[in-house]
C-alpha cells in the first residue's frame, strides 16, 4: 500500500506538469498541433534517461525513490517515456529486431485502437 501512495503522489505531479504544459503550449505557440503533447513526450523520453542512467551507474536510489521518480511522476507526466525507454533497452540488449517490432507495432496498433474505438463509439445509437 505504502508503494501506491508513492506512485500516486508522483503521478498527480507528473500529470499536473502535463497539463501546465499543454496550456502553456498552447498560450505560445498556439491550438493548431498538438505541441504541448510533443513536448512532454520528448521531454520524458530525455528525462527518463536521465533519471534512470543516473541511478544504475550514480545515484542509487530506494525502490520508494525510484517509483516516484519514474513511475509516479514521469508515467503521470507521459507513458511514451516509459515505451520509449523499454524499446531502447531492448536495442542496447542486442534485439534489434524485437526493439523495432516493439517500437512499430505499439504505435500502429495503437493508431489501430484509437481508430477501433471511435468506430464502435460512431456505431452507438
Amino acid at each position: 500500500m505504502g508503494y501506491m501512495l508513492v506512485i500516486a503522489l508522483g503521478a498527480a505531479i507528473g500529470a499536473n506538469l502535463r497539463y501546465t504544459v499543454a496550456l502553456w503550449a498552447i498560450d505560445h505557440l498556439g491550438p493548431i498541433y498538438p505541441y504541448g503533447t510533443l513536448i512532454v513526450n520528448l521531454g520524458g523520453c530525455f528525462l527518463i534517461g536521465i533519471v534512470l542512467e543516473l541511478i544504475s551507474t550514480r545515484l542509487p536510489l530506494t525502490i520508494a525513490w525510484r517509483l516516484f521518480l519514474v513511475t509516479g511522476i514521469l508515467g503521470g507526466l507521459t507513458t511514451f517515456s516509459s515505451f520509449s525507454y523499454e524499446a531502447y533497452s531492448l536495442y542496447q540488449q542486442g534485439m534489434r529486431l524485437p526493439a523495432l517490432i516493439y517500437a512499430g507495432g505499439s504505435v500502429a496498433l495503437g493508431i489501430a485502437g484509437v481508430a477501433a474505438g471511435a468506430a464502435i463509439v460512431r456505431l452507438l445509437p
